[in-house]
């Protein structure tokens, strides 16, 4: 038992800051203050929330990086060609 109650109380402590950040608005007296608060908590929140992306979207990005890839190897390929058919020092 003496053992649980240093480990209960550390986690209490630790859970208090965000439970205080959270609950801090409601104690604010000015409207305007409250609710511009409240909105800043809501866009937190929704940041928190935000979803990772997809693996959908990474191979969408992937498959752009690739084909953007190709087309340098295409450009340089191209320019190699020329460079090789000019007159070094003739």
């Amino acid at each position: 038992m003496n053992s649980l109650l240093p480990a209960l109380l550390t986690l209490t402590l630790a859970a208090s800051p965000a439970l205080a950040e959270i609950e801090q608005c409601r104690f604010i007296q000015a409207k305007p203050e409250r609710e511009a608060c409240y909105a800043r908590q809501e866009a937190a929140l929704a940041a928190k929330r935000k979803p990772e992306p997809t693996i959908s979207d990474t191979r969408s990005i992937d498959a752009r990086m690739i084909e953007s890839l190709q087309q340098m190897r295409r450009d340089d390929a191209e320019v190699y060609r020329s460079v090789n058919g000019m007159c070094r020092g003739c």
